[in-house]
């Protein structure tokens, strides 16, 4: 098939085409790079190439081709290999096999909490472009598109065990359940592809939402049909007896107000992606505790999207009071000072040195959050949050 390119914008493509007989494969330039047109009709792997149901080896015909369409190559059926994400599905569950790079690390070379909730976020979009059922939107399925609809998160929890480090492969397997008549779960499992050991689990609630009112909307039976072929009813984390979040006020222990969306924080729903929103919260923790303690858990309740022109304020209140004091100890008859946590009482036995590092390294501490617009009139709730710490540890617990 000889190809011409007529025009090209950024949304259609332009190409007279002379197909030849014998089914012969052939490239065409685009905009200075090689596109195999045979990746635009729906063949038995799901992708588009160029068909007619007749030709003659003179034959030409105009095509208008989306561009996206040409760069993407969204399947249009089911998928059980994606050899340039290397993923599979695996028993109705997607599993990808990443490798931590380095900009998804912090200065202790072990992997963010945002870098782990944006793998999550991408191996779910992955897993609905392998099904095949993906369209034009963020994570939306055909039917969902034709009703103007898209998915928002309600609740979600992260269970984190141990964090992956610079330069570690690690496998995500992620698959999907019903949540009550109109809801959808979507399960993580992560864990380590050289021992297996399963580093973090998650869990999170779907409900869908109307593009253009911004209101929830009821599941089309039509979708219905899309997505519950695809349904397991295995869980990561059993939530028998959710968390409630309290809600906290302008009496919160620590606060940072002015909070502006930049331009990159929003997703392609045009609202805050939900990353952002941990990262808020967790800048109002005091960077000395950070220091020592990692999050081990953390558990989100959205009660509202964040748009570009809203000034948000995080408020932050401890369980406990989480002070660090200077304590001195006798250690070998000699006195160090340390720094550690106040607020909690310690048996006399643990005024020692051992036990009181003991103690401390398996005391959880836990915080409680909150993300508001502020406003004049009203305050709206964009969303709570509890996160769980403990202690950080230097070394990974892999068994020999």
């Amino acid at each position: 098939m000889w190809c011409s390119l007529f025009s090209s914008t950024s949304h259609f493509t332009i190409i007279k085409c002379s197909i030849p007989s014998d089914n012969q494969e052939f490239k065409n330039p685009i905009n200075g790079n090689v596109v195999k047109l045979d990746l635009l009709k729906s063949n038995n792997n799901g992708h588009h190439v160029v068909t007619k149901t007749s030709f003659s080896p003179c034959d030409e015909t105009l095509y208008n081709i989306p561009m996206s369409q040409i760069r993407q190559n969204i399947p249009t059926k089911k998928q059980l290999v994606d050899t340039y994400r290397q993923g599979t599905i695996v028993e109705g569950a997607y599993r990808q096999t990443v490798v931590i790079r380095s900009y998804e690390v912090g200065p202790d070379k072990v992997a963010t909490i945002e870098s782990i909730l944006n793998l999550l976020q991408e191996t779910a979009l992955n897993h609905v472009w392998m099904s095949g059922l993906l369209s034009d939107g963020f994570g939306a399925t055909h039917e969902m598109m034709k009703n103007n609809l898209i998915w928002v998160v309600s609740r979600m929890q992260v269970q984190i065990d141990h964090y992956p480090i610079w330069g570690e492969v690690i496998e995500i397997d992620t698959w999907v359940g019903a949540s009550g008549k109109n809801g959808m779960r979507r399960d993580w499992q992560i864990r380590s592809h050289a021992t297996g050991l399963v580093f973090a689990r998650a869990t999170s609630t779907w409900v869908m939402m109307n593009q253009q009112t911004r209101r929830l909307s009821k599941m089309p039976e039509e979708v219905r049909a899309e997505i519950s072929p695809w349904f397991i009813s295995k869980q990561a984390i059993k939530e028998e007896n959710p968390i409630k979040i309290g809600k906290l006020d302008d009496t919160a222990k620590y606060a940072l107000s002015n909070l502006k969306p930049k331009r990159s924080d929003l997703d392609m729903n045009h609202h805050v992606n939900n990353v952002k929103y941990v990262r808020w919260m967790l800048e109002t923790i005091p960077d000395q505790f950070l220091e020592s303690y990692q999050l081990s858990s953390i558990v989100l309740e959205y009660r509202r999207e964040c748009g570009s022109m809203d000034i948000v304020q995080s408020l932050c209140e401890p369980d406990e009071e989480v002070l660090f004091d200077d304590v001195v100890v006798d250690v070998d008859q000699h006195k160090r000072r340390i720094s550690v946590l106040h607020g909690f009482s310690l048996a006399s036995g643990l005024l020692e040195a051992n036990g009181l590092l003991e103690s401390l390294s398996q005391r959880p501490f836990s915080y409680t959050h909150l993300l508001k617009i502020k406003e004049q009139i009203k305050n709206e709730e964009i969303v709570r949050g509890r996160t769980t710490w403990k202690r950080k540890i230097s070394s990974m617990p892999f068994p020999t």
